[in-house]
């Protein structure tokens, strides 16, 4: 089994696109081809925020549907799958830009992007287990004790990381370093926290390394384990990135 693990996209489609042509990906006809059969996994925020978050998940969506891909929510993720069911949200913290794309379109293209992203979520597990546990991708990162459950507990674990209950300055929430005490052997591939390199403790790694904050859009290749990035087009923004020991 071999996969490319991508980190937290963010409506960064140009990026994407170098990132996969990189990695040794080609369109055949309608689907996503590579000379080894190796398959995509997709770490979750697959919007808001960046220029091209519907671009994002039209792509996201048709390289799944044709089985070249495997995908797993993120947090912005759940919040525009409750915007597209009509839920009352905030629409903040970068889901704006994804509302302002989705209005710009008519009715029908509208439906068409609705329905689409609600199949591509519900279908979703929680996280994906592969590779007979050698390998977890998991939005926020997963507990050991965690892996095989999905109660609501984990579902918080998984959107949103290690939670405190307390909250930043800027209003995000406090989250623990779970990884520091991560022991299990099953490699964890996260996303989630923006930090400026990949991050590795135990037997974790951290890839969401900030495109849509100027910094970089990172793939994880198993079972190589390596990491390939590309540069972000985006201006960055210093302050957005985690200081995390390396």
């Amino acid at each position: 089994m071999k996969i490319d693990v991508i980190g937290d996209i963010h409506g960064c489609y140009d990026e994407l696109l170098i990132l996969l042509e990189k990695l040794g990906y080609r369109w055949d006809g309608n689907e996503l081809f590579h000379k080894e059969n190796r398959k995509l996994a997709f770490v979750g925020d697959l919007t808001d925020r960046g220029p091209d978050s519907l671009k994002v998940i039209q792509f996201v969506s048709a390289v799944v549907n044709n089985n070249g891909a495997h995908y797993i929510p993120g947090n912005h993720c759940n919040k525009l799958y409750r915007y597209f069911l009509g839920n009352k949200i905030q629409i903040t913290h970068g889901l704006e830009t994804t509302v302002a794309e989705f209005e710009a379109l008519n009715k029908n293209q509208q439906d068409e992007i609705r329905k689409m992203f609600i199949k591509l979520y519900e279908q979703a597990p929680l996280y994906h287990v592969l590779d007979q546990k050698q390998l977890v991708v998991a939005h926020a990162g997963i507990r050991e004790d965690y892996i095989g459950r999905t109660d609501k507990r984990v579902q918080t674990f998984v959107l949103y990381g290690d939670i405190s209950g307390k909250t930043n300055s800027d209003g995000t929430p406090e989250r623990r370093d779970w990884a520091q005490n991560y022991q299990g052997k099953s490699m964890i591939v996260y996303g989630h926290t923006p930090v400026r390199e990949p991050r590795r403790i135990n037997r974790t790694i951290n890839i969401d390394t900030g495109a849509v904050f100027g910094g970089k859009l990172t793939a994880y290749r198993y079972p190589e384990d390596l990491t390939v990035s590309v540069p972000s087009t985006m201006p960055l923004v210093k302050e957005k990135f985690r200081a995390l020991d390396s």
